[in-house]
């Protein structure tokens, strides 16, 4: 029984001595991935999913990548965010506005971009600041470059008709594959 006790007591320690060398920016970059995924949860939604026990779940499955970057969860809560896409989109019948779906694929990239930060980042890690800064700026303008992409591609699919918006989805699979060839090329280029 003393074994146990004092093992206990052990953890406690080891547990203090690591809360007490937590530093700001690993935690910053957490809380961020906490407030991103829950505003895609937000976003994503319908509102009328929205009652106390589903927000209160919606928070838990906002913490989990947050705590867990490295784990299953980021991957578990861009399925949730994307659930929720499905659901007001074919459950509630709302139609698919194109700042809301260009602000749910912002809100993913971000944070997944997030997790991947935190993933590499020890909580006791000391990170200058502008090494945070240039991370968000890469991905602020990644997230610009698609939404403009995005935006004329769909200015483009309703220009012509049917006939246009066949062609817009046959560029878009072709820009697709074309990025997916060029990063392959530049990963075995390395």
């Amino acid at each position: 029984m003393n074994e146990l006790v004092e093992g206990l007591n052990e953890r406690a320690r080891a547990l203090r001595y690591a809360v007490s060398r937590i530093s700001l920016t690993p935690l910053l970059v957490r809380a961020g991935i906490f407030l991103t995924v829950l505003v895609g949860f937000l976003v994503a939604y319908p509102v009328q999913a929205f009652t106390p026990r589903s927000l209160l779940a919606l928070a838990v499955a906002a913490v989990l990548p947050a705590v867990g970057p490295r784990r299953v969860w980021p991957t578990f809560a861009a399925l949730v965010t994307v659930g929720g896409w499905l659901l007001a989109t074919l459950g509630f019948d709302r139609p698919p506005a194109l700042w809301r779906l260009l602000a749910v694929a912002a809100l993913l990239y971000l944070a997944h971009t997030l997790c991947a930060l935190a993933a590499l980042l020890p909580f006791d890690a000391v990170v200058d600041p502008d090494l945070v800064f240039r991370w968000l700026t890469r991905a602020g303008g990644v997230v610009l470059a698609s939404a403009v992409l995005g935006v004329v591609l769909a200015w483009l699919g309703g220009a012509g008709g049917e006939s246009a918006s066949q062609a817009v989805t046959v560029a878009g699979l072709l820009v697709a594959v074309g990025l997916s060839a060029l990063l392959g090329w530049l990963l075995r280029r390395r």
